[in-house]
Parts: C-alpha cells; structure tokens; sequence
C-alpha cells in the first residue's frame, strides 16, 4: 500500500483535522455586511491554537525548537513596538491580536499539528478540494451573468466571498492550484494522487482566469514555475507545453472570456504607460504609504494606522472608493483603507523595525526550505511533493505580497500556509516535530 493511501484507522485520528475545519469553513458563503470583523473562521483558527496547546500539554514537551522559535517569533517584535508607538492604543491592541493570530500563533499551531507528511497531503488536498468548489462556483456565475460586477457586466468569478471581497476566491484558487502542481510533481511511486492532481490543476486554471485578477496571475505563474524548475528542468519544460496548450484550447477553442481575459492580460503591460483608475488608486495610496514611513522610519504611524493617515498623505488622484455591485451585493463604495502591497502596509504602520522582523522571517522559511527542498530532490525523497507544495505557497504570498496586502476570511489561510512552510522547513531542527513518527508509520 502506497504511504499516501495508508489507512487512517492504522494512525487514529490526526490532529489536523481542526485546520482542516477551518478550511471546510471557507465553503460558506460570507454574509455581507462583515468585511472587516471577525468572521467564523477567524473563531475556528483559534481553536486550531487551543488545540494545539491541549495537545502540548497532554504530551508535555517544549512547544518549538529555538530556531523554530526564533523564526516564527520575529514578528512579534514589530507588533509590539508598533503598538507601543501607536496614537489609539485600542486600535493598535486589535492590530497587534491580529498580527499574531495570522503569523504567528495559527502557524506554530499548524507546525505542531502536522505530524508528517500524510498530514501535509491532507491539509494540501483540502485546499485544492475548497478551490474546485469555489471555482466551480465562480465559473457558473461568469456563465449565468450573476458575479460580481466587471467592465458593466455581472461576470467576474468571486465564488461564496461575494463582490466585497473579488480577492477571496482569486486566493483560494490560486493556493489550490499551487498545491495541484505540488502533488502532480510527486514520484512515480505516487500513482493515482498525479492524476487527479493533474486534473484538478487543469480544472482550476479555468475560475482563475475568470476571476480577472491580475495579481494571482502573476503570483500563481511564478509559484507554479518555481516548483517546475525545483521539480526538474524536464518536468519544468513538459508541464510548460501542457499548460500552453490547455490554455489555447480554453481560451482560443472554446472563447473562455477571450476578449476580456485578452484586454485584462493587455493591461498588465500597461500599468505604468497608461493605468487604470484601480492601478492610479494603487499607486497613489502606494505613495502615501511611503510618506508615513518616512515621517517615522523605525515605528511607523503604529498598527491599524494607515486608514487614519491616508488622507493627510493621500494626492487628489484618489479616488473615494472601488466600486461593489453583483453577485447578490448592491451597488455602493468601498473605501480604499489599505495600500494593497503587504511590504508598504507594514513598512508604514511598523516601520523597518516591522517590516525586517516580518520580512526576516519569511525570508528564513524560505531560505531553510529551499535548502531542504534541494537536498530531498537529490536524496530521491519521497515527500518531495510536500516541499514542493510548502515552498510554492511561500513564493506565491511573497511575490502577490507586492500589490495585495491581508483582508477577509480567506487571510487565515495565509496562517495555513505560512505554518506548512514552517513544518517543511524547521521539522529537522528540532523536537517541533518527530521524525520518528513519520518513519515509524505504516506505509
């Protein structure tokens, strides 16, 4: 029997099944007037956190190892600095809970809840399994005019997140669709998992394209083509005709939103010749961003801070909001309360002090992963496609990062990934995870 198909009753129950609730969770669609609050998957991640610390105190051993540690621990440094300096310290207290529930607390818990990787596979397949449903969710709302509203037309695939929130089934998808690639780059050995992988990868390219989100684009093409390239140079090439090929038969054959899709591709060159109103907006609140930072460089104007400083720093060329029509949502504005590139929000709400303790430590998941990742490729590992899956997620919110920033229910799922990237790369650095239960299973 493959190790991936082993029989759960041989393993009991896995403890990831609390994470994997929370992206059960994010099926349900989100009721509109929430953008912004705690939302139920907000509460569930906390109780992933509870449940690991009952875990820990059941088995009575230290939580992290001091790289772990160190590493994931970072960002505290700037959150608490941030929220010292800051001017409404009730604010800056929710801002700090929320900083340490998205990247910190949710992604220890998940590396101590991952076991091995049979557990990694699973929370990977229920990603891809929450893409698929709100791709195809997204796809029939292109196809029956009932999304969110796009170019005058009610067509854009936003799935369960509704028009407040075109970013939500963009993410999801997007992550689904990096964990597909991941798992179809698996050995030989793996068998029917490349398969469907491969499929539900093929699937997902639909709903992303339909979402018109130029962002996950970027960021799914980069992802996906560095896992190619780690997988190997040959895989990298094969996997790169198919794609193509898919592609000119969705888009050229079947006219899968061609027009559209062909002026939305279009745009991406045209953001710095000739930008739209959303791109103007984008850079303008950009610049405002570099303004509070380099009123205070070290702090920054302190955590959930940027919404009360923008106008003072803010040009006429932004404008009052985005607008939020379809997909069941009547038409109104949206105001524009963050920078949407993740670096500039924390760089002006935390200064550098934030943003080289945040960075610092996404950059040492990635450097420790892709070290592991290197030496599992050449050692013929068989749970290469894990590293694969864990490092893909990391370099697709590092790259979207630049002009996206956290919001909605699907942030969590950030928590979610940023805590597989850590089990990838700090499990053999300590006792945060036993390598012995792994080779002591059955396979």
């Amino acid at each position: 029997m493959s190790h991936a198909c082993a029989p759960p009753a041989a393993r009991g129950l896995t403890p990831v099944l609390p994470v994997v609730a929370v992206i059960a969770l994010l099926t349900l669609p989100v009721a509109s007037g929430v953008e912004g609050g705690a939302t139920p998957v907000d509460a569930a991640s906390g109780v992933v956190v509870l449940a690991c610390a009952i875990r820990l105190l059941r088995q009575r051993r230290r939580p992290l190892s001091r790289t772990a540690a160190v590493v994931l621990g970072l960002p505290v440094a700037g959150f608490a600095v941030a929220a010292v300096g800051a001017s409404e310290p009730g604010t800056a207290l929710t801002g700090f809970g929320r900083g340490l529930q998205l990247f910190v607390l949710v992604p220890a818990a998940v590396l101590l809840l991952v076991r091995d990787r049979r557990d990694v596979r699973l929370l990977a397949w229920s990603m891809v399994a929450l893409a698929v449903w709100q791709g195809a969710v997204g796809v029939h709302q292109y196809a029956t005019g009932t999304g969110a509203s796009y170019q005058g037309q009610e067509i854009r695939a936003v799935g369960t997140f509704g028009a407040g929130d075109v970013m939500g089934m963009a993410t999801v998808v997007s992550f689904g669709l990096v964990c597909a690639v991941g798992l179809a780059l698996a050995p030989r050995s793996a068998g029917r998992q490349q398969v469907w992988a491969v499929v539900c990868a093929l699937l997902l390219l639909v709903p992303l394209a339909l979402s018109f989100s130029r962002g996950a684009w970027i960021a799914t093409a980069v992802a996906c083509g560095a896992q190619l390239v780690l997988a190997g140079l040959r895989r990298a090439v094969t996997a790169g005709a198919v794609v193509a090929a898919v592609t000119v038969v969705l888009v050229g054959g079947f006219g899968v939103g061609s027009t559209l899709l062909q002026e939305r591709v279009s745009s991406i060159g045209q953001v710095g010749d000739a930008p739209d109103q959303s791109v103007t907006d984008r850079y303008t609140m950009w610049a405002a961003a570099a303004g509070m930072w380099r009123e205070r460089p070290l702090t920054g104007v302190g955590l959930k801070g940027f919404p009360e400083h923008r106008d003072s720093h803010a040009s006429l060329a932004l404008s009052s909001g985005s607008d939020i029509e379809g997909a069941g949502a009547e038409y109104r504005k949206q105001p524009l309360l963050s920078p949407h590139n993740m670096y500039l929000l924390v760089l002006s709400e935390q200064g550098l002090t934030g943003l080289l303790a945040l960075a610092g430590s996404w950059l040492a998941l990635l450097v420790l992963g892709l070290r592991k990742l290197v030496r599992a490729r050449g050692a013929r590992d068989p749970g290469l496609d894990c590293g694969l899956v864990a490092c893909g997620l990391l370099v697709w919110h590092l790259v979207d990062f630049a002009y996206a920033d956290i919001g909605g229910p699907s942030s969590v799922l950030t928590s979610v990934c940023l805590g597989l990237t850590a089990w990838w790369a700090l499990a053999g650095h300590g006792p945060a995870v036993s390598k012995s239960s792994e080779e002591a299973a059955p396979r």
